[in-house]
């Protein structure tokens, strides 16, 4: 691949990875739309681990208090905030692993990376983000979370698997319905990517061991380091934009380009 190319996906996931835009579905989008060759599995998952890296350095004091936490976890304890964090992360992952493992095996993944779905996941479900973050309390935190908002939110999230959806974008509106404020529902959001990466990349590995194609690896350097420091820029962006704005102007564009997408495929 070239530089430019390795740019172009690293920007692409690294910039929309955590906007409630849908990274999957502007990296099918790449090659339909363009004629460019797709950038491989390896690619994919180099881009990835860059983003994964992205937001723990992000959110790392979370991530931390996660981690300590889970270690009590796993000797059975719930007894601290970072222990409970980590139960509600472990169960908010449940779902989206389990649909994921699913569609993976069954490989389902061709039939829906086309530019018709992407046209309308992108269109309906900005729809649907607008009408929560509008009609949505804001009574609640981050600190609030709860076991059963946990679950609701992870559910909501495997929807995130079909191309065009958003991950970040499908459970931030779930967050908002639960009543979680624009900046809370968004930093839950984050702290999910985190496992939810992780298993999605670990899956998507194995395939890439599998191959044994090594030499590939300054390219997967270079597309992990793209990408970290765009989804770095990312974050930064929205987390700031979050005090001040709503999530509208991701909607705008979600709206907009769903509807060039869908005159293009029909026409």
């Amino acid at each position: 691949m070239t530089l430019f190319h390795l740019f172009v996906v690293a920007a692409i996931q690294g910039l929309t990875e955590f906007l409630p835009v849908s990274s999957s579905g502007h990296l099918v989008l790449l090659p339909a739309l363009t004629g460019v060759a797709d950038q491989g599995l390896a690619i994919d998952v180099a881009v990835h681990v860059g983003t994964l890296f992205a937001v723990v350095l992000f959110f790392w004091k979370d991530v931390r208090i996660a981690l300590l936490g889970s270690a009590r976890l796993l000797r059975g304890k719930v007894d601290t905030p970072g222990a409970f964090l980590a139960l509600c992360l472990l169960i908010a992952t449940i779902p989206v692993a389990v649909v994921g493992f699913v569609i993976h095996l069954a490989g389902w993944e061709d039939a829906m990376r086309s530019v018709v779905v992407i046209g309308w996941t992108m269109l309906g479900f900005g729809l649907v983000l607008y009408w929560a973050d509008k009609t949505g309390s804001s009574e609640k935190t981050a600190e609030k979370w709860s076991l059963k908002d946990a679950t609701i939110m992870g559910l909501s999230q495997a929807l995130a698997l079909i191309p065009g959806t958003s991950r970040s974008g499908i459970t931030i509106t779930a967050a908002r319905r639960l009543g979680y404020d624009r900046e809370g529902a968004a930093r839950l959001s984050m702290l999910m990517s985190i496992p939810t990466i992780i298993a999605s990349g670990t899956i998507l590995g194995l395939d890439v061991v599998k191959s044994a194609n090594w030499s590939v690896a300054r390219d997967w350097l270079i597309a992990a380091g793209f990408a970290f420091l765009a989804a770095l820029l990312a974050l930064s962006f929205m987390m700031r934009l979050l005090r001040s704005v709503s999530f509208t102007p991701y909607v705008i564009y979600r709206v907009i380009l769903g509807m060039v997408l869908l005159v293009y495929a029909y026409s």
